[in-house]
């Protein structure tokens, strides 16, 4: 009786298990969750739901029987494959070594902040390890004076610094201009959104010395900008000395720009930007707080794209100046500033706090334990030994190199471990700042924890393994379809021409036009390009006079595929509107010669891209009936119907 009771409760949970199991492939089933996972990420609205199910239902079937079939020839063995694959986790693999809670807080107080920027002034005593201690109890006296000046409403800053100096030691008072997130040390960040306007922090203390800061204004931010510069820079001595040749020599070009002379030009002909000039001045994108308070000041002054500056002075020169392009800060939690706040948060020191937390979160997962029949004098005795050992030279063999320090799961850390983290890490300048024997284990258990959890990634993250997967499927399906269908469908001369003749009717010309494609480097030269174009001038011998600055090409194409503007009819000799590349500054355009009626017959060479995508969906088709016979595919009904509740 016992065993027939046994027997039935496990058949009724025989149904429960396949019930999760959408279809099957030879015997190889794929589960509901899988299908759900691909089906959502490339999910759009659709009014059937149903229809669009079953479409993708189909599309990812052919699938997993081509990865099959990729399987079926190792060609995951290969080792192109497998080295795209492990490149690939490496750079994905940092962005699931984080406590999402605390990295997703930071990312929201990042977004919140870039939406104001801070103007800041700024007092600083310098402190250092020779000063006495009469001249350490001055500068504290002197900082606070500040503090409290500033807070009773003094704003001659400069008169301010001047007069404490006489009473006390040295204060240095600069404007630090507009910053915003990112611009200073989280720290000091910290502090200044922490201050109304008007409010003054109290003084703290850095390494080189005490602080006071202070928030005399706020604005909407600035956003990003991306300008053109002229710089004639100052040369080394007296600035005022060469300020009237200079400004004279600013004036003139000014001029010439004012009449229409193209800025790109003129800036690798005359500015001194050795970084910038020979890409016509443009500079990287920025934003506040990148450059000096007085270059930015004069920049963000510009109201719309393609002004230009009249010639202004800073520090390193005078500038000419031209507006490119202005984008706002979004203003909504936009996915892609998010993502690209994410990756800034993620290189920066704030993320420390994050990141020691995630290593207490993981050490329960990583079942990390201390190997407690090591003391602490085992592990600290050769410490200091291979700290001042040159890193050319390897660790000696010392007693306590193959003993386990630290057991994880699946693995263990030993004493050469240790030994070569506490050589690396203290022979590292930018790191090592004289923690003691202890801290530095410390920091030695976090780094293990944190590495062995990586190397192990697949085990604990769902989505990671998720994500590796697909990459390698994916690598995979690129790889079997360009050996069996792709290669095989172009280079198949006679299976192309035969496909061709067959089936002639479907290549024909829709209505289409000779024409002529050109690019040129600016604005400037393709403007020229159609007033020569228009004088009767020969392409070929403009393009041949044009030193590289212009580039073209003739073809046929069919008419809506020609950038024309609405309501624009293609006609013989139209010359269209030049568009401007955003990213590089070149402006392209077409001209028609000839125009052709609808339905002529195109030739092979014509359509010979058009016939090797129909021979490759005949091929492939041949082939998926093909591997259907070999796993057949079957379809569990009931838990497709689930899919539609």
């Amino acid at each position: 009786m016992k065993r027939i009771c046994f027997l039935l409760i496990s058949l009724c949970f025989v149904p429960s298990l396949f019930a999760q199991t959408l279809f099957t492939y030879g015997n190889i089933p794929v589960d509901k969750a899988e299908f759900l996972r691909a089906y959502n990420k490339n999910k759009v609205a659709v009014a059937n739901k149903e229809k669009s199910l079953r479409e993708y239902l189909d599309l990812y079937t052919r699938f997993k029987l081509k990865v099959r079939a990729a399987m079926d020839q190792r060609l995951d063995t290969m080792q192109q494959l497998q080295y795209d694959l492990q490149n690939f986790r490496s750079q994905v693999d940092e962005s699931y070594m984080n406590n999402e809670k605390a990295l997703g807080q930071l990312v929201d107080e990042a977004f919140e902040r870039s939406q104001k920027d801070i103007h800041v002034v700024h007092f600083y005593i310098e402190i250092n390890a020779g000063m006495s201690l009469a001249d350490t109890l001055n500068a504290w006296k002197a900082i606070k004076e500040v503090q409290e000046k500033l807070r009773s409403g003094n704003v001659d800053y400069e008169e301010m610094a001047a007069s404490i100096t006489k009473k006390y030691v040295p204060v240095k008072q600069s404007d630090l201009g507009f910053i915003t997130v990112f611009s200073l040390p989280y720290e000091y960040e910290n502090l200044l959104y922490g201050l109304k306007i008007g409010e003054t922090c109290s003084p703290f203390r850095s390494s080189k010395g005490l602080h006071v800061l202070k928030v005399i204004e706020e604005r909407k931010s600035a956003g990003k900008w991306r300008i053109a510069q002229i710089l004639f820079a100052f040369p080394p001595g007296d600035h005022a000395t060469y300020l009237i040749a200079l400004q004279s020599k600013a004036d003139s070009v000014y001029t010439l720009l004012q009449q229409g002379q193209d800025f790109s030009d003129v800036a690798k002909q005359v500015s001194n930007d050795k970084l910038t000039y020979m890409s016509g001045g443009e500079m990287p994108e920025f934003g506040t707080g990148k450059f000096d308070y007085l270059f930015e000041k004069e920049v963000f002054k510009l109201s719309g794209d393609g002004e230009i500056s009249k010639p202004f002075v800073s520090p390193y020169g005078i500038h000419i100046v031209k507006r490119l392009k202005r984008t706002p800060i979004p203003t909504e939690k936009d996915a892609n500033y998010l993502y690209e706040l994410k990756q800034k948060v993620l290189h920066d020191p704030r993320i420390n706090g994050a990141k020691e937390r995630f290593v207490k979160e993981i050490m329960s997962k990583v079942m990390y334990k201390k190997n407690t029949k090591l003391t602490d004098a085992d592990l600290y005795r050769y410490a200091d030994s291979v700290a001042h050992l040159d890193p050319d030279n390897t660790i000696r063999n010392f007693p306590i190199n193959d003993k386990i320090v630290l057991i994880f799961e699946k693995g263990t850390a030993k004493g050469i471990d240790w030994l070569n983290f506490v050589r690396s890490y203290t022979n590292n300048t930018e790191l090592y700042h004289g923690e003691k024997n202890a801290a530095l284990f410390d920091k030695f258990i976090s780094t293990s924890v944190l590495e062995y959890y990586k190397k192990h990634l697949e085990e604990y993250s769902t989505d990671f393994r998720y994500q590796m997967e697909e990459f390698k499927e994916g690598n995979m399906l690129f790889e079997i379809m360009e050996k069996k269908i792709w290669g095989n469908a172009s280079t198949d001369s006679a299976g192309l021409m035969k496909q061709y003749n067959e089936h002639k009717k479907n290549y024909l010309w829709a209505a289409s036009a000779s024409v002529i494609l050109f690019n040129a480097a600016s604005m400037n030269k393709a403007n020229e390009t159609i007033r020569l174009l228009k004088n009767g001038k020969p392409w070929k011998k403009i393009v041949e006079e044009a030193n590289n600055t212009l580039q073209a090409d003739s073809g046929r194409y069919e008419i809506s595929q020609l950038p024309l503007s609405a309501g624009v009819k293609a006609v013989p000799g139209l010359i269209t509107d030049p568009v401007v590349n955003p990213a590089d500054g070149t402006a392209s355009f077409i001209k028609i010669e000839k125009i052709y009626e609808e339905g002529l017959q195109r030739n092979f060479e014509e359509a010979r891209g058009l016939v090797i995508n129909d021979y490759q969906n005949i091929l492939e088709e041949k082939w998926i009936d093909e591997l259907k016979k070999k796993y057949p595919v079957k379809i569990n009904e009931l838990v497709f119907q689930s899919l539609l509740k």
